[in-house]
């Protein structure tokens, strides 16, 4: 009667779960820009947040059209989470602590270099062509 496996159940809750996840990013970013025309200034730190929300939104639209999310989508959304953190915490923050989250900036760079250029092979892993 009912052919529901497992792994059909899995991808439709992952599937409502991202439709909920885009919902609210997009009710979060009209909140912001309300409360940027509510103030009446534009910051950085303001851009950077709807940069970020933009970007969970292209991650979802790539999920949704070709079943993955490349790696390096939340990689360039944690380097902009710790620039706004960066923005966020002033002149006042100690060097020590802009050189820790600066430096990890650059190692999520480096890692997104690194699987942006990784060698073309495939890897196969338990594939039925494999079978003896």
């Amino acid at each position: 009667m009912f052919d529901i496996t497992a792994g059909k159940l899995i991808k439709f809750i992952e599937k409502t779960l991202l439709a909920i996840i885009a919902v609210l990013t997009i009710i979060a970013t009209f909140q912001e820009i309300l409360n940027i025309y509510n103030i009446g200034k534009v910051n950085l730190a303001d851009l950077l947040l709807i940069f970020i929300y933009t970007e969970v939104l292209g991650m979802i639209g790539v999920f949704y059209t070709s079943n993955r999310i490349p790696i390096t989508l939340p990689l360039f959304i944690a380097m902009t989470a710790i620039a706004r953190l960066i923005i966020l915490q002033g002149k006042g923050m100690e060097a020590s602590t802009l050189l820790y989250e600066a430096g990890a900036i650059l190692i999520i760079a480096i890692a997104c270099l690194a699987v942006r250029y990784r060698p073309n092979r495939t890897y196969h892993y338990q594939d039925d062509d494999d079978k003896k």
